[in-house]
């Protein structure tokens, strides 16, 4: 009996060891369980943060698209204002070469007439310059009548005659 009596206690020794790691392993469980269940709640709050997110993307895409197809559209504009400008002003300045006055905005076409009109002003100064230099009088100078003041009468008598033959 000794001997069973001692198995039976070993026996409950180890079943008492059994249930403290049973009761251990249930407080693990539980643990990790709350840690699983809080877990999921923060994947659940992330994947609503991603999907938020993602919405916010694809919003501001669209709305980047929509921008971008204003900027087309601004720009088209002031390239066709500054096309239109462009002609005025070629009308308004007709002694500047449309060749010489480029640029895509209003701000490029004045610089590029004020570098035209420098141009013209250099090349007329060049030319009148060289107009100048190179001038030849037209024709004989004109002829003025003789002066007739200090010949005596006889003389401008004699003079008048020769004149009368000779016209």
């Amino acid at each position: 009996m000794n001997d069973s009596n001692e198995e039976l206690r070993e026996l409950q020794e180890e079943l008492a060891g059994a249930r403290a790691e049973v009761e251990a392993l249930q407080v693990t469980v539980a643990d990790r369980e709350a840690r699983t269940v809080h877990l999921q709640d923060e994947l659940a709050l992330a994947r609503d943060a991603l999907s938020a997110a993602q919405r916010d993307v694809e919003a501001r895409g669209e709305e980047n698209d929509g921008l971008r197809g204003r900027a087309e559209t601004l720009e088209s504009a002031v390239r066709s204002s500054a096309d239109r400008y462009r002609a005025l002003a070629l009308e308004r300045l007709p002694e500047v070469p449309a060749e010489l006055v480029t640029g895509e905005t209003i701000e490029e076409i004045d610089l590029s007439i004020g570098r035209a009109r420098e141009t013209v002003s250099n090349v007329r100064g060049h030319l009148e310059k060289h107009a100048q230099s190179s001038r030849v009088p037209i024709g004989a100078p004109v002829r003025s009548e003789a002066d007739a003041s200090g010949l005596s009468a006889q003389e401008k008598i004699a003079r008048g005659i020769e004149e009368r033959r000779a016209g």
